[in-house]
């Protein structure tokens, strides 16, 4: 039976590439869905429309994917079934006969900053216009020779575009983890994720969720912060845990966890897949 996989599109994306990775692990090739955005990524496996998500959730230069966090607390019952470590080696794609001909250079905001220093040394003059993807705006360049476009090598050979440099990344070692979600309850692996909101914003709450963790020698790999959008000072921690919830001691830990929380949600136990 074939699987439906959703992922931020158009073809050629970075999500794309992950979704083409997890899928050479699956025993029949699934049908690939792209969309428009992360949240529409996610929501289209929340309604059932496709069997699985890929979607970023941390660049190692730039953190946390805000979008991404954001729509998994908004949603419910999506579990993250595996994580993978994708290398990301950005490409200048432009008309442009030099780079310093470009005028515009667009991308993923996270693509854009990524590449902020070489772009700030290089092409001097340039603005950056931000877009949903990497991909969004590469059908374009042809009628646009001063515009430029921050995406993959393998974009450049299916949209048939010239790449005027590469790598441009800042960092050599940029790489992202993204995210593969289904419905289904996750059977554990080596980390555990989950975010929490705090029933109220008093000293010292935050320490005691985090000594609660250290208490059972569980390793935090990950925490970061996003607004709860409901007033200024509120806010919601997002956690990896290097734990796996078939032990003991993890399901111990989210157990005391919950009773000092407002809402916690668990977004799965799974193993995390480096292909760097």
């Amino acid at each position: 039976m074939t699987i439906a996989i959703a992922h931020l599109g158009p073809t050629g994306t970075y999500a794309e590439l992950a979704a083409l990775t997890y899928a050479k692990t699956l025993a029949v090739p699934p049908r690939l869905v792209p969309y428009a955005t992360i949240a529409q990524t996610l929501q289209a496996l929340a309604s059932g429309t496709v069997d699985r998500a890929i979607v970023p959730v941390e660049n190692s230069v730039e953190g946390g994917v805000t979008m991404t966090m954001d729509t998994l607390w908004q949603l419910d019952n999506l579990q993250i079934q595996q994580a993978l470590l994708i290398p990301i080696r950005h490409a200048l794609l432009s008309y442009a006969s030099v780079p310093e001909a470009i005028t515009v250079v667009h991308s993923h905001p996270q693509a854009l900053a990524q590449c902020q220093n070489w772009i700030a040394e290089t092409i001097v003059l340039a603005k950056t216009q931000p877009a949903n993807s990497t991909t969004e705006i590469l059908p374009k360049l042809r009628d646009n020779p001063t515009w430029g476009a921050i995406a993959s090598t393998r974009a450049a050979e299916l949209y048939n575009l010239p790449i005027l440099a590469c790598p441009i990344n800042d960092y050599p070692e940029n790489c992202t983890r993204f995210l593969v979600l289904g419905n289904e309850v996750a059977s554990g692996g080596t980390h555990t994720s989950l975010a929490f909101s705090m029933p109220t914003n008093r000293p010292g709450i935050l320490l005691k969720m985090l000594q609660i963790i250290a208490d059972r020698h569980i390793n935090l790999s990950r925490i970061e912060s996003r607004p709860t959008k409901r007033s200024m000072g509120d806010y919601v921690f997002f956690l990896d845990l290097e734990a796996d919830i078939r032990h003991a001691e993890t399901k111990a830990t989210i157990a005391d966890l919950t009773r000092h929380t407002e809402t916690l949600k668990l977004f799965g136990s799974y193993d995390l897949v480096n292909y760097t």
